[in-house]
């Protein structure tokens, strides 16, 4: 007995460490450092609009703050770092042998001809740059399918759920989505690491900013914990055809009919300008008006940390039925028509 209680002691004490590590992680969307641009970033809109709250009620006003969606994110911060730790980790894959194995399909398909020879810089740049793209875009994929496809939906409307948002509603999210990015995260990384292996060999390497990817320490900086605030941060409608702006990710969690399935995208524009669905900002004639949340869900469905986790199981399942009915009803309808 005593040894299983130091298991479990451990094993708190471990992930709650992880946790406090956050503030001090650069690959960490609230790392210190974005947290203290996104601040400077919100003076300027306080200056901008001139508030007649102060400067702090502007940035934590309590119906923001403390509203219920916004406690259940801080629950879910910690819970689903013990859930992922305990279920999740295990069921992840090396990205290694998918690098190796993309590699040799790209050698058995184009033949090997050498590695390009160029200077070191330059295999950096072009390495770090390639892991940005492939990161970008498998996060839009996969945040499209999350959107498109009804059973994967009942999960990821966990995330959109919330009605206020905040830094920490990053981290409201179902563990089944989050075993879905993390596979995608181990692909995107293998294809690119494969695809750069190819060109230049192995010695491959990042070019970093306190450890994070430099176009990923960028995007972060530039305002990315402003994604999720109450705050109303535009770029001009040129640079939103490129970059995803703080107020456009908002727009994407828009309970509008107008807005739904807009913005997919983390940092590039360009995939969603591409598939047609870019909406900027400057077309939001009110922002301070726009309700966020899931559009016709009833007050309860989320009412409850227990219903966060338990009801898209029970609605991705019907989604399911639903599916196998219908081709079971087209499958007979085929076989009375031919009887």
């Amino acid at each position: 007995m005593q040894d299983i209680w130091l298991v479990v002691v451990t094993f708190l004490n471990s992930n709650l460490t992880d946790l406090s590590s956050y503030l001090f992680d650069a690959n960490k969307r609230i790392y210190s450092v974005y947290l203290i641009s996104a601040v400077l970033m919100a003076f300027y809109v306080f200056y901008k609009t001139k508030p007649s709250a102060n400067f702090l009620k502007f940035l934590f006003p309590k119906r923001v703050w403390l509203a219920k969606t916004a406690k259940q994110d801080y629950i879910l911060f910690f819970s689903n770092k013990f859930i992922k730790s305990l279920l999740i980790a295990p069921l992840l894959i090396s990205m290694t042998p998918i690098a190796i194995g993309f590699s040799d399909i790209l050698e058995n398909t184009f033949g090997f001809h050498g590695f390009i020879s160029t200077s070191a810089t330059t295999v950096a740049l072009t390495f770090t740059l390639v892991l940005f793209l492939f990161d970008d875009f498998s996060r839009f994929l996969l945040h499209f399918l999350l959107h498109k496809i009804p059973f994967l939906w009942s999960f990821h409307q966990v995330h959109h759920s919330a009605k206020v948002l905040t830094p920490m509603t990053i981290y409201r999210s179902h563990p089944i989505e989050n075993l879905l990015y993390a596979l995608r995260m181990t692909v995107a990384q293998g294809l690119a690491v494969g695809l750069c292996y190819y060109l230049f060999g192995p010695t491959l390497k990042m070019v970093d900013i306190l450890g994070a990817n430099l176009f990923i320490f960028v995007f972060n900086v530039l305002g990315s914990n402003l994604r999720h605030s109450h705050i109303w941060f535009t770029w001009p409608s040129w640079l939103e055809s490129w970059l995803i702006s703080p107020a456009q990710h908002q727009i994407h969690h828009s309970s509008d009919p107008k807005h739904f399935d807009a913005n997919f995208g983390t940092a590039l524009a360009i995939w969603d300008k591409w598939v047609g669905s870019l909406i900027k900002s400057n077309t939001v004639a009110k922002p301070k008006n726009l309700r966020l949340g899931v559009a016709g869900a009833s007050d309860d469905l989320h009412a409850s940390i227990f219903k966060l986790y338990w009801q898209p199981f029970a609605d991705s399942a019907r989604c399911i039925k639903s599916i196998f009915d219908k081709r079971i009803a087209r499958l007979s309808k085929v076989m009375k028509q031919e009887n």
